[in-house]
């Protein structure tokens, strides 16, 4: 551009100045087309491009990357062989009847917030309710959201907590707050599943595990800035009636659902029998084979029932390896009991890796050059597939052999996941698989 400004002026000047010899009005020329710099030259072209007499602005010539990585193999090394035989207390495989946690909730307000709170209505509505009760009368329109947030409240009650008593107490926010760190719960009320007794309250600051930060063009949040806690900060109002010992003289043993098999419910009866003696079994498992109804000896005292329920299950007993997988397709994570067992039998896999990279570019026309901004899609597409060729099953009759098959696969968390359940299917997989 400074180039052609310079011949325009030379061109002015020299109409205004006496006439001269052609021969010097071209070294004029040359003397100052010798002083003026080339205009400069863009990368790609090689040589100056000018549109119009304006230079054209720089292409963009980047491109957008995406790759798929396989970290190498991690193996554990364990040296000591798995127990064949398992004892655990009856405690820790069974449940008292009566001995439950009650759950209470409610909804309540949090308020002091940084200007991270709810921006609908009902967390105004809910402030408003909340000044009616201490007879201040506002309108709607006068009050501002941005400092209180809506929160669901709940807490859970153990068995037999009397009134008075401090609960840990859980806070969520169910509106679109941002952030509940700095806030402070107003006093709420706990009920039941009916909303009609009240057996808790709760009110005080809220601890939020995270916090967020940010402006226009950049946010940082750690953990979930909208769930918080009040340690200790639900009391007990209410006492919820508790009795582990039936009308009728028994006391009910729920197994518990990680550990529901036959020959635990039988293994914890027997074991019960053995432990107190009297002219009839005092323990005996129920029709669904899931509870173990015991029955309160008439020299136990009422006063003595609850020492009698710590004695018969403080005791061990041999408990059953599971035939179970756990698998979870979401973070990958695959959990095996004791008793999972490998038919002889072939397995092949081979993933599929799929890439694309969208990389789009923008060419932007030079000034006065009546062009128009384009957009020219770039795509770069990867795939990779392995070739893997068939894997002898040989059958795996303990837990060590069958990881040991399995580990000779040499494939990822998340494809061994679809490999279980596909030898499931097939039969290869002597186990219950359950999905988390």
């Amino acid at each position: 551009m400074l180039y052609t400004i310079l011949l325009s002026l030379l061109t002015l000047f020299a109409q205004d100045a006496e006439p001269a010899t052609a021969e010097a009005g071209a070294a004029t020329a040359q003397d100052v087309a010798a002083d003026v710099p080339p205009p400069p030259v863009v990368p790609g072209y090689g040589v100056p491009y000018l549109v119009g007499g304006v230079e054209a602005p720089e292409q963009p010539h980047g491109r957008s990357t995406s790759t798929v990585t396989r970290t190498s193999r991690f193996q554990p090394v364990v040296k000591k062989n798995p127990y064949s035989v398992n004892y655990s207390p009856i405690q820790s495989l069974v449940t008292v009847r009566g001995t439950e946690q009650n759950h209470v909730m409610g909804i309540g307000l949090v308020t002091g917030l940084a200007g991270s709170g709810d921006s609908g209505e009902a967390a105004k509505q809910l402030l408003q309710n909340l000044l009616l009760t201490r007879n201040i009368n506002l309108p709607l329109q006068s009050l501002s959201s941005k400092n209180i947030a809506v929160v669901r409240v709940e807490a859970s009650i153990p068995a037999g907590c009397k009134p008075g008593q401090l609960l840990d107490v859980r806070v969520s926010a169910i509106g679109d707050a941002s952030s509940l760190q700095g806030g402070t719960l107003a006093m709420t009320e706990l009920t039941d599943i009916t909303g009609q007794h009240v057996y808790a309250t709760s009110s005080g600051p809220v601890t939020v595990g995270g916090f967020t930060a940010g402006g226009k063009n950049a946010t940082a949040t750690k953990n979930h800035p909208t769930v918080g806690t009040l340690p200790n900060g639900g009391v007990v109002q209410r006492e919820i009636p508790t009795s582990v010992v039936s009308e009728h003289g028994y006391i009910y043993l729920d197994i518990k659902v990680a550990h529901d098999t036959f020959g635990n419910v039988v293994n914890i009866a027997e074991a019960i029998n053995q432990k107190v003696p009297d002219e009839l079994p005092i323990a005996e498992v129920t029709g669904d084979g899931k509870t173990i109804k015991v029955r309160v000896p008439d020299f136990v005292r009422p006063a003595e029932h609850i020492a009698f329920l710590n004695h018969i299950t403080r005791q061990e007993v041999e408990t059953d390896n599971l035939a179970r997988v756990i698998v979870n397709e979401r973070s990958g994570v695959i959990v095996m009991g004791g008793d999972v067992r490998l038919i002889p039998g072939v397995v092949t896999h081979g993933s599929l890796t799929v890439t694309v990279a969208e990389s789009p570019e923008t060419s932007q026309p030079g000034a006065f050059s009546q062009g128009q901004t384009q957009t020219n899609d770039r795509t770069e597409l990867s795939v990779e597939e392995e070739d893997n060729g068939l894997v002898l099953n040989p059958g795996a009759a303990t837990l060590q052999e069958v990881v040991e098959v399995l580990n000779v696969l040499g494939t990822t968390p998340r494809d061994l996941i679809t490999i279980l359940q596909a030898m499931s299917n097939a039969g290869l997989l002597i186990a219950d698989i359950r999905r988390m």
